[in-house]
């Protein structure tokens, strides 16, 4: 029983896990919660306890559990309904990851996906780590962006 409920437990731990990295709205910490409060009570129930003390541990897991995944629903779903900042276009900012073809650009405190903007075959060397962009078009999460020119990094 010692075996099954340490087993519970680690899945209970795995899952906590994919849950902090997949968008499951709750279904992974779900049963997270549950796999750990079967799993300490097996525990508990293997090592000689009492039921009585058994079930209490495991109520208690399943009240903070349950109140965790409820807090974390309750955000995941806010953040959805976060309105995308559009007004963006014409800000310089710098380049972290080098878009190729998709990067990650910094611009007024925030970490951006970016692409770049490519309507003219120009010649000029790729974007590199550091390099001043615009930003030229928002795209739900993502900036198309073109290297800055001398002047708008001088404003800036």
């Amino acid at each position: 029983m010692s075996a099954l409920g340490l087993l519970l437990v680690l899945i209970g731990a795995a899952l906590v896990a994919a849950e902090a990295h997949v968008p499951s709205h709750g279904a992974l910490g779900t049963g997270a919660v549950l796999s750990m409060a079967a799993g300490i009570a097996l525990l508990i129930l293997g090592a000689g306890g009492a039921t009585g003390v058994a079930v209490a541990a495991a109520l208690g897991v399943t009240v903070a559990g349950g109140a965790w995944v409820y807090v974390l629903v309750r955000k995941a779903l806010a953040a959805r309904r976060m309105a995308v900042r559009t007004d963006l276009v014409g800000h310089v900012g710098v380049i972290r990851a080098a878009p190729e073809p998709v990067g990650q650009v910094f611009v007024d405190g925030e970490l951006w996906r970016a692409r770049v903007w490519e309507l003219e075959e120009d010649g000029r060397k790729p974007l590199a780590t550091g390099d001043p962009v615009v930003v030229e078009h928002v795209n739900g999460l993502t900036l198309t962006v073109r290297p800055a020119e001398e002047w708008e990094v001088a404003q800036w």
